[in-house]
């Protein structure tokens, strides 16, 4: 992938909200969401993005689309800057990024057949009508593992797995360069879980796709992921080729998230890492390392000084004070 020009280009990404209180509604304060996240993803890729719930993963998601406006930043989606794009202008880039959401059933409209909800960007861009596009939706649903002649039932004639391939159909319909996963399998049967993934990894060697995997399960990001972002209170604090964090993790945050990943052979044990306190408010992040509250190596400069992130060996950044260049 050496080379190849960026999908997707975020660089020093920040969306903070604004905190409205009292009678005039006056600007209190604001969540520093997501607060300078930069990663770059090459088409053919999975960047997984990992965390605990609320450090701004689906934020990050969510600026990227521009279903939320960024504070600060850049977004280069094909090399084209879309950071400030009015609605008219944003439109045609819109085609080429699409997001799978949690719940494949909430995310359907419950009174739209499944042909018609898939058919829908299509008519919607314009770009086909029809028979055309009956036979583009029914080509997609093949494509996904679902047959034809379910097009004409609803979504709740579908089981949890086959909602989410009619998801990832209608994401496919416009024919995307990047696809957004945000917990795409979370709400599956583990049985079911593997076979999206699996599907979703088919149709990355036969499309080129691109994927930002969002998601808890750090088994499953190992399982589909090329590179591994670790965020922490909208900051990324680790972020390198997937089998070099799994095997050699160098942030504090990074080492107890692996820890907690279950072992399938009972005779190996593996170290318990617990962090006790809670995550602090993104209201009010700590000074210095915003991990610093939780973090069992903690040291004065930690307190004092916030780490940057910085790259210790080729292709393996960290924000650590405690880890320098080997």
């Amino acid at each position: 992938m050496t080379g190849v020009s960026p999908v997707v280009e975020v660089a020093g990404l920040k969306t903070h909200f604004p905190v409205r209180r009292g009678l005039l509604r006056r600007t209190v304060g604001h969540v520093y969401s997501v607060d300078g996240v930069s990663f770059s993803i090459a088409e053919g890729e999975t960047l997984g993005l990992v965390g605990e719930s609320g450090c701004g993963k689906s934020t990050v998601a969510r600026t990227i689309l521009r279903l939320v406006e960024p504070t600060a930043g850049t977004i280069r989606l094909s090399g084209h800057d879309i950071t400030r794009l009015g609605k008219k202008a944003l439109r045609p880039h819109r085609r080429q990024m699409q997001i799978i959401f949690q719940d494949p059933f909430s995310s359907l409209n419950p009174r739209m057949t499944a042909g018609d909800i898939v058919g829908e960007p299509l008519k919607v861009h314009g770009l086909a009508r029809g028979a055309e596009r009956e036979a583009r939706v029914a080509a997609l649903f093949e494509q996904v593992g679902l047959r034809p002649g379910q097009m004409r039932s609803y979504p709740h004639e579908f089981s949890g797995g086959q909602r989410q391939r009619v998801c990832i159909a209608r994401a496919l319909a416009l024919r995307p360069k990047l696809i957004i996963g945000d917990e795409p399998v979370s709400a599956l049967d583990v049985s079911i879980q593997a076979q999206i993934i699996n599907l979703m990894k088919d149709l990355q060697r036969e499309t080129r796709i691109s994927y930002l995997f969002i998601a808890h399960d750090l088994a499953v990001v190992e399982h589909i992921s090329h590179r591994v972002a670790v965020m922490y209170l909208g900051k990324i604090v680790e972020h390198a080729a997937k089998d070099d964090l799994f095997l050699h993790p160098q942030h504090p945050y990074t080492e107890a998230l692996l820890s907690a990943v279950p072992v399938p052979d009972p005779r190996l044990k593996r170290e318990k890492r617990i962090l006790h306190g809670d995550v602090p408010s993104p209201m009010r992040p700590p000074s210095g390392c915003a991990f610093h509250t939780r973090c069992p190596y903690a040291q004065d400069r930690c307190r004092r000084e916030t780490p940057q992130l910085r790259e210790i060996r080729p292709g393996h950044l960290v924000a650590c004070h405690l880890r320098g260049p080997a």
